[in-house]
C-alpha cells in the first residue's frame, strides 16, 4: 500500500500555498486556469525539459468531483499569459468552483511527480498512484452554512487524475490522487491556532490563550472575523463576509490599463505594485517610471473604510474584547490604511504582522499543525488498540 503524505493547502484566491511532509516543502502557484487544447506550442528553441515546470503547468484534469470532467487548463504562471485566463470571482463559493478543485490536484500533482518523492510514490509506466492526509480549509460563511461537509466528500472515496500534457520535465506523466483523510477547517480558528502553537503544536503564546481577541482574516472573496474567547472560537458570534479584495484589485487593474494602456496579467501583478518594497505603486509606462498611487489610494482606502465598518460593528457585538489581529493576503494589502483610519477614528488595539510571509502563510501554516495533530492523535489511539488486541 502507498504511504499517506501530509499535505496543508491553502486554496488562496490569489494563490496556492502548500506545505508536504515538512515545513520546508513549500509550493506556491497563483491561483489562476485557463482551458486549453492538447497541443498547445512551446515558445522557443530550448528543451521543453530544461524549463521550470512551474512557469508550463499544462494538464488535464480527470475527478468525479468536478462538474466539467477531463478538461485541459493551463494552471498559473502559464495561464496568466492566456487571453481567457480565469480568477475566482467575488461572491463565489470556494467550496462548489471547479478552479478550487483544479488548482488543488495540480499542486498534489506537482508534489507527487518530484524526483525526492519517487520513493514515496512508485513510479510504473509514468503513473504515479499518491495517497494523502489533506488539511485545508473554507471561509468561516461557508462551513456556517455546512458546504465543508459537501467539500471533503468530493475528495474522499474517489480517485481523481492529473494528466501533464506540455508541462517541462513531467510530460506524459499521470498522476493518480487518493485522500486517505480530509479535514476541513475554518479559516478564523485555523489563524487562532497559528498564533498560539508552534510548528511543534507547542503553546507558544500563553498570553494570548485566556484572552478574548478577534481575528480579522481578509482574503481575495471574503472576509471571516472570529471571535475567541475561553480558548474556542465561538460560532455564533463568528462571522464570514463576502467581502474581500479581489474587486478592488480588479478596478485598479482596469483603471490602469484605461488611463495608462497598461495590461496587468493578473490580480497578483497588482498586489506586487502595492506591496514591493522599491517602486512601490510604480509602474512603467512606455518605459518611464510611472505613480499609480492616486488609483491604488482612493481604491484601497475605499475598501479600507469598509473593512473597518466590519470591525467597528464586531467589536461592538463583543464589546469585552482585548485586541483583533488582522491576517492574511488583504491584510498585508489594506494594513497602512486600516492603521490610518483606526488612528484617526476609534483607536482599537489592532495588530498586523510586519512579516508579511508570515501574514500570507499563515492559513497554511495552521492547517499544517492541524493535520499534523489529527495524525498524531490517531497514531497513538491505534497503537492503543493494537495493544490492546495483543
Amino acid at each position: 500500500m502507498t504511504k499517506s503524505r501530509i499535505a496543508a493547502v491553502d486554496v488562496g484566491n490569489d494563490s496556492i500555498k502548500a506545505i508536504f511532509g515538512d515545513f520546508d516543502n513549500e509550493l506556491n502557484i497563483p491561483n489562476i486556469v485557463a482551458r486549453d487544447t492538447e497541443d498547445r506550442p512551446v515558445i522557443g528553441i530550448e528543451e521543453l525539459d530544461s524549463k521550470d515546470p512551474l512557469d508550463g503547468i499544462h494538464v488535464r484534469v480527470h475527478s468525479p468531483a468536478l462538474k466539467e470532467n477531463n478538461v485541459i487548463y493551463r494552471v498559473g504562471n502559464l495561464a496568466t499569459k492566456s487571453d481567457n485566463a480565469t480568477e475566482l470571482d467575488p461572491g463565489s463559493s470556494k467550496s462548489e468552483e471547479d478552479q478550487t478543485l483544479i488548482m488543488l490536484f495540480a499542486t498534489l500533482a506537482l508534489d507527487a511527480v518530484k524526483d525526492e518523492n519517487g520513493k514515496l510514490f512508485p513510479k510504473n509506466k509514468n503513473v504515479i498512484d499518491a495517497n494523502y492526509t489533506l488539511g485545508t480549509g473554507l471561509p468561516l460563511r461557508e462551513v456556517k452554512e455546512g458546504k465543508d461537509a459537501g467539500y471533503r466528500s468530493k475528495l474522499v472515496g474517489s480517485v481523481h487524475q492529473v494528466e501533464f500534457l506540455v508541462t517541462p520535465k513531467y510530460q506524459g506523466i499521470k498522476v493518480n490522487i487518493k485522500f486517505d483523510e480530509v479535514k476541513v477547517y475554518p479559516e478564523g480558528f485555523a489563524a487562532y491556532i497559528n498564533l498560539v502553537m508552534d510548528n511543534s503544536l507547542k503553546i507558544i503564546n500563553k498570553d494570548l490563550i485566556d484572552r478574548r481577541i478577534l481575528i480579522q482574516d481578509i482574503g481575495g472573496l471574503s472576509t471571516d472575523i472570529a471571535v475567541i474567547k475561553n480558548r474556542n472560537v465561538d460560532d455564533d458570534k463568528a462571522q464570514g463576509f463576502n467581502l474581500g479584495v479581489s474587486e478592488a484589485l480588479e478596478q485598479i487593474r482596469e483603471e490602469i490599463r484605461s488611463k495608462h494602456g497598461v495590461e496587468l496579467d493578473s490580480r497578483r501583478d497588482v498586489v506586487e505594485i502595492i506591496t514591493r518594497k522599491n517602486d512601490r505603486n510604480h509602474i512603467m509606462v512606455k518605459g518611464s517610471r510611472t505613480s499609480v498611487h492616486d488609483i491604488t489610494d482612493r481604491i484601497l482606502l475605499e475598501l479600507a473604510k469598509k473593512q473597518y465598518r466590519l470591525l467597528r460593528n464586531v467589536w461592538a457585538k463583543n464589546s469585552q474584547t482585548e485586541i483583533c489581529y488582522f491576517v492574511g493576503g488583504g491584510a498585508t494589502v489594506l494594513k497602512e490604511y486600516i492603521k490610518t483610519l483606526n488612528n484617526n477614528l476609534d483607536g482599537y488595539n489592532i495588530e498586523f504582522f510586519e512579516d508579511e510571509k508570515e501574514s500570507i502563510w499563515m492559513m497554511a501554516n495552521a492547517y499544517y499543525k492541524l493535520i499534523m495533530d489529527f495524525v498524531k492523535k490517531s497514531e497513538k489511539s491505534s497503537a492503543k488498540s493494537e495493544t490492546v488486541k495483543s
